[in-house]
């Protein structure tokens, strides 16, 4: 069985949103507290990458159970212009916006799954998934 919520990307108060639905969802789950940050901060890079990017999309949070093991499943989707070069997106220190550049590959690194789609003209879909230890 999984429960699952997700908030519609379209102002930068929904990657506000997002984040809180986030923790939320990781407390109930029952991250520890540094865990709770790391999917915070990768459900807010992926929001950002929406709405900066593609205008608009949606993240969704599905509590996930296989076994013993529970987690959470993280979904950022839009249907913007796609990601033409993904090898260099996912580079370390590559930024299109000025920021850090942390981005895709920090996001890869605070989740334990990571799987980028995405089609140019199309949209993008990643899946991000933290299992509790």
């Amino acid at each position: 069985m999984s429960i699952e919520s997700s908030v519609d990307i379209i102002t930068e108060w929904d990657i506000v949103a997002a984040r809180q639905l986030g923790r939320n969802e990781a407390k109930e789950v029952g991250f520890g507290t540094v865990d709770q940050a790391r999917i915070t901060t990768a459900i807010s890079e992926l929001a950002r990458n929406i709405y900066l990017y593609a205008g608009k999309g949606k993240i969704t949070i599905e509590r996930i159970a296989d076994g013993a093991l529970r987690g959470l499943i993280i979904i950022a989707a839009d249907q913007g212009p796609g990601i033409p070069d993904l090898r260099k997106v996912m580079e370390d220190g590559y930024t299109t916006s000025g920021g850090l550049g942390a981005g895709m590959p920090g996001v890869k690194r605070l989740m334990d799954e990571f799987k980028v789609d995405t089609e140019v003209g199309q949209g993008t879909t990643i899946t991000a998934t933290k299992w509790l230890r």
